[in-house]
């Protein structure tokens, strides 16, 4: 059965100590964090504040097992833009988060970050891809330095015009020709984007060892379980090509709340592993 992480900005009422006490409850081994949960300025906290977030998970039985949703703190920052000063302040922010996440335990950082990625901030979509790759190839040898994987996360058209789906993101990895530097699925940006079902995705893409991660949600932006996405195919698909997790769970509607949400989202999981064992 496949290990399931909680996206943290699901319960980010709670300080993180108890945010770690509901993840464990409910079966989850970790956290992938959302670094504005931490702070408005997470590329700044000292080594002292990251092992003591490390530190309370690990008292909790967790693991802090990556970060994503990563450009939203400090505010204004871009990839995509044309202007090489913010370039330069966003490509110093995402080398500090590589560190972060590897100081922090995890694994893999996921680039989704849609608002911090638009083609409007450059003269010309062209301009805005070639913007981003320099960008990209910061973070992948940031990422290869460290000993983390970088993911770039495609979405779905209604978040962003600039990389949605699996073939592009690709695309890009094979550009960057970094092994640090890989591609992932959400399941919610794949309903949404691809003409093929995640589960197909899924077989087609991974044996070309392009892809590192996958985070779950229903298209309607709900957790599994909340939906009319069936996720049953997604695990038997997972199982075929021999991924290993964890699996991240990330909802962005949390009905009635996030701490039910988190409850849902992991009983619904587990039960729909049981059934595909």
């Amino acid at each position: 059965m496949l290990d399931l992480s909680l996206c943290n900005e699901v319960v980010r009422d709670l300080d993180f100590a108890d945010q770690c006490k509901l993840a464990a409850r409910l079966g989850y081994v970790g956290l992938e964090v959302a670094p504005f949960t931490l702070s408005d300025e997470p590329h700044r906290l000292p080594d002292s504040a990251l092992h003591s977030y490390r530190t309370i998970a690990e008292d909790h039985g967790l693991r802090i097992t990556g970060l994503h949703w990563l450009l939203v703190a400090p505010a204004g920052l871009s990839i995509t833009t044309d202007d090489a000063g913010l370039r330069e302040r966003t490509t110093d922010v995402l080398r500090a988060l590589v560190d972060m996440c590897a100081a922090l335990g995890g694994t893999v950082l996921v680039h989704g970050s849609p608002a911090q990625r638009r083609l409007e901030d450059a003269v010309s979509p062209e301009a805005a891809r070639a913007n981003a790759l320099r960008c990209f190839r910061v973070a992948a040898e940031a990422a290869e330095k460290a000993g983390v994987t970088y993911c770039l996360e495609p979405l779905a058209p209604r978040e962003t015009a600039f990389i949605n789906t699996v073939a592009e993101a690709v695309a890009m990895v094979k550009e960057i020709g970094k092994p640090a530097f890989k591609t992932m699925i959400d399941t919610s940006a794949a309903a949404l984007a691809e003409d093929r079902p995640v589960a197909d995705l899924i077989r087609q893409w991974w044996p070309t060892g392009h892809l590192a991660h996958i985070q779950v949600n229903d298209r309607s932006r709900r957790a599994p379980g909340q939906g009319d996405d069936r996720f049953g195919p997604v695990f038997a698909a997972l199982a075929d090509v021999g991924f290993t997790g964890p699996v991240s769970v990330e909802p962005f509607d949390y009905i009635p709340d996030g701490p039910t949400t988190a409850a849902v989202a992991a009983g619904y999981l587990r039960g729909v592993q049981e059934q595909t064992r």
